[in-house]
């Protein structure tokens, strides 16, 4: 039998074995940095000053960040159900070609007209990819684990059929669609703050860094403030409460992967319609994966999960600088520093929780 959980304060819980947990994964990497014959403190600075030391570093690092808040907040929500949603990334490639084909449909519209149904596109796209697992998992006791792993895989082979069958652009030898005409394309905010005197250099961002902020307050007041959120939380701590107190546990489960797909789906509009300007392969770059730990670093908490993506997006474009500064320090090897961060918010989580555990609790009888 385990040993059940004691209560910490919410400070401690939500910022001391965070920070804890982030500390340990930091020097863990500094080792590795140091076994290869490089500098940690230098290397900290690089990715500093690399990612918020100038205009557009802080540009790129805000663009990665909105991914990070679009899949963050899609593991999040499932968490407070009790489910583990691994499927953010076919989730989002789904949203993608169904944001491609409605770009491509309307090409040369204006984007503000084509914007309303690019995002409802991209969320339903999303949404309908988390159905079935959701389905299976509500009311076929399918592992929604099991399922969204597989629909990963079939969303990569359906983006590839579709794009050498089907929507690819004739004659060319990659799979990709036609680039949209200028006016569809989402604006570029370097375009918008340049008669302000402010230089974004070439970063890609966007207006759906605004998209995200929105997303993070609709979150937070669906989670904390509606009676959906009420069930998905009492669902996700306790089913047999939740079933005891009248609670459709099958119904909640469908719904909070729905809202989950369809979060993650908000990606596919910043970078289909956004970035890429056109549908190509592996446009997510492994943001749904990255969601996963953002979210167990945030806590699940949409507040929580915006300081996480911020953390991850400069360590993406604080990487992009140190692979540019420091050849011996790679692309691999920044994947081998998140993975670091992911192995001790999530696997790890629990390694400093005892202590603190033991020295709160005993705190807590010498008060009495």
């Amino acid at each position: 039998m385990s040993t059940p959980r004691r209560a910490l304060p919410p400070l401690v819980d939500y910022g001391l074995l965070p920070l804890l947990n982030l500390t340990a994964a930091f020097l863990v990497a500094g080792l590795v940095v140091l076994v290869i014959g490089e500098d940690p403190i230098g290397t900290v600075k690089i990715m500093l000053s690399g990612s918020l030391g100038y205009a557009e570093g802080i540009g790129f690092t805000l663009y990665y960040t909105t991914n990070f808040i679009f899949t963050g907040l899609a593991v999040a929500v499932a968490f407070h159900a009790g489910l583990f949603n691994i499927g953010a990334e076919g989730q989002a490639t789904v949203a993608g070609i169904v944001v491609a084909a409605l770009c491509l449909t309307f090409d040369g519209a204006p984007w503000w007209l084509v914007f309303p149904f690019a995002l409802a596109g991209g969320m339903l796209g999303g949404a309908a990819w988390a159905f079935v697992p959701a389905w299976a998992q509500a009311r076929r006791g399918s592992h929604i684990v099991i399922t969204t792993i597989m629909f990963n895989f079939l969303a990569a082979t359906l983006i590839v059929y579709l794009l050498v069958n089907v929507m690819g652009k004739p004659g060319a030898m990659s799979p990709e669609t036609r680039t949209f005409a200028e006016a569809t394309r989402l604006p570029l905010l370097r375009d918008l703050v340049a008669p302000l005197g402010w230089d974004l250099g070439q970063s890609p961002l966007n207006p759906m860094i605004f998209v995200a902020i929105v997303a993070v307050a609709v979150v937070w007041v669906l989670i904390w403030h509606t009676r959906l959120g009420y069930e998905i939380r009492t669902v996700g701590f306790n089913p047999t409460a939740a079933a005891y107190a009248g609670i459709d546990a099958g119904h909640v489960v469908i719904a909070a992967m729905l809202i989950s797909g369809a979060l993650a789906g908000l990606v596919a509009v910043n970078e289909v319609m956004g970035v890429q300007s056109r549908l190509v392969l592996e446009f997510v770059g492994g943001a749904g994966f990255v969601g996963i730990a953002v979210a167990l670093m945030g806590r699940s908490h949409p507040f929580g999960v915006v300081l996480a993506s911020l953390l991850f997006g400069v360590l993406y474009q604080g990487g992009a600088e140190l692979a540019f500064e420091k050849p011996k320090i790679t692309r691999d090897m920044i994947v081998v520093i998140q993975a670091l961060v992911i192995l001790f918010m999530g696997a790890l989580e629990h390694m400093f929780r005892p202590a603190l555990e033991r020295i709160f609790a005993r705190s807590g009888e010498g008060g009495r």
